[in-house]
Parts: structure tokens; sequence; C-alpha cells
């Protein structure tokens, strides 16, 4: 449970104004944390163009792989959809992770941050608040790759609670993943930088998996990469809860260990280089 204090101005009686402490309400940093998920979110609503990358690369990734690959690697496009567009979810999804660190950096640039330094709120607040409103990016990704995935004759056969399990998987590791965005945001000078060091993470960490073919047809060093990647781990576990193929509880198990270290090292870290700047 965490409180915030607020400053109250009394006068002594020689008239001399004396600044009394006046303890916040119970759990400060969430309500906090809530309202600044609602201007990110206001922010997203009032200029949508920001979700284009979520509506447009999730089609064009389906479109390229499934037509270009398809036939070569399982010799049917159909099969090759059900084995290709879980793992194309998670890719998708923590793509979408990467512009939260930019966001915040483009907020200290212009000096909206300073206003918040200003308020009797939690420091960490502007930052969770940020995660949690960007979570709509992920929510749009994942619903315009089953949907276009579903006009292309993709189908899941499992139960619906295994499809939605599998998709809030993703979510809370593009969600631990974000931390490690928002770090670069608090120490990267420009919103550029911090857009192109994205990419030079996620590229390696999402298309170094078996995200195109089986582990198997990789040549080896590649292989013991992608046995210890987390993003690979999330991939298998998307296959066996969405069309039930291959294993589901060791992946799934992999992935939210791995989510949790991640949140664990870079949440912390990027709190810290947030209040190094105050």
């Amino acid at each position: 449970m965490s409180t915030t204090t607020t400053t109250a101005r009394e006068h002594s009686a020689d008239g001399t104004p004396v600044v009394a402490a006046v303890p916040g309400r119970p759990f400060g940093l969430v309500r906090h944390s809530l309202v600044m998920a609602r201007r990110s979110l206001i922010k997203t609503m009032r200029t949508p163009e920001q979700l284009l990358d979520v509506t447009l690369q999730p089609i064009i990734f389906i479109v390229i792989f499934v037509y270009l690959l398809g036939g070569a690697v399982a010799g049917d496009r159909h099969a090759y959809m059900e084995f290709l567009l879980p793992a194309l979810m998670v890719q998708n999804v923590l793509f979408a992770s990467a512009p939260t660190g930019v966001s915040l950096n483009t907020d200290i640039k212009t000096g909206v941050f300073d206003r918040f330094r200003s308020l009797p709120i939690g420091r960490s607040a502007p930052l969770i608040g940020g995660v949690l409103g960007d979570m709509i990016r992920f929510v749009v990704s994942i619903a315009v790759m089953l949907g276009f995935g579903a006009l292309l004759g993709f189908r899941t056969t499992t139960s619906f609670g295994e499809v939605l399990a599998a998709c809030l998987l993703v979510m809370f590791l593009a969600f631990c993943f974000s931390w490690m965005f928002v770090l670069l945001g608090m120490i990267v000078r420009e919103p550029g930088a911090v857009q192109g060091l994205g990419f030079v993470i996620m590229f390696p960490l999402t298309f170094g998996t078996n995200v195109l073919v089986p582990t198997d047809t990789l040549p080896g060093w590649l292989q013991a990469w992608v046995k210890i990647n987390p993003v690979a781990d999330a991939m298998q576990a998307a296959r066996g809860l969405m069309v039930g193929q291959g294993p589901v509880g060791e992946p799934v198990l992999k992935t939210l260990i791995w989510s949790v270290a991640i949140l664990a090292v870079f949440a912390p870290l990027a709190v810290r280089a947030y209040r190094r700047k105050a």
C-alpha cells in the first residue's frame, strides 16, 4: 500500500507561515498511476495515427510471410499460417512495447514531466501510468492479428480460455519488456535514439527465434540462442495454447519466469533513472 503526502499552509500565533504535512489517501500511487494511464489513453485516442504501426504492421507481416514463405517452408499456406500466426502475434505485440519509451522521452523533452514533478504524486506514477496506458497498443495489435488471420482462414483449435490465456501471457511479457524501453527513454537524450536502440534490441530477440521456421532446421549456434531466448518460449507457448502445436506447460512457465525477472530488473532501474532526472 502506498500513501502520498500533501502540504497545507497554516499560520502561527505571530503570523509566521507554517507548512504542515497532510497525510494522503491510501493507495495513492495506484490512483495516481491510473490517472496517468487515462492521460496516455486520451492522448492516443486524440492522435489515432499513433496506432498505425499496430494496425498495419500485423497485416503486412502476415501477407509477406505467409505468401512469400508458406509454400517453401510448409508446402501449404494454410498449415504454415497455423504455425506462423501465434508466433507473429508475440513478435508484433513486443514491437508495440517499444514506443512507450519514445513517448516518455518526448514528454520529458517537452517539459511535461516538469509539471508532474511539481505535483504531490508518487515519483514513479508517470512511468507506471505511461506503461499501463500504452497497453491499448497490445490489445489493438492482437485484435488486428487475429481478425485479419481469420479472414485468411486461420482458426484456433483450442478452447476460448486457452486462446485468452495466450493473449494475456503475451501482453504480460510485453508489459515487462516495456520497462526496458522506459529505461532507455530515461537515459537516452533523443526520442529518435530511443526508437533506434529499441529496434536494435528487438530484432535479434524476435527474429532470432522459431518464428518463421522450426527450431531443428536452424544451425547449431542459432538453436543454442533460441533455447535461451524468452521470446522463443513465448512463441512456443502461444502455439500450444492457440493451435495445440507442441508442449504448453514448460514454455508458459519459462515465459512467466522470464517476464517477472525482466520486470524485477528494469522497472526499478527505470524509476531510479527518472528520480535522478528529477
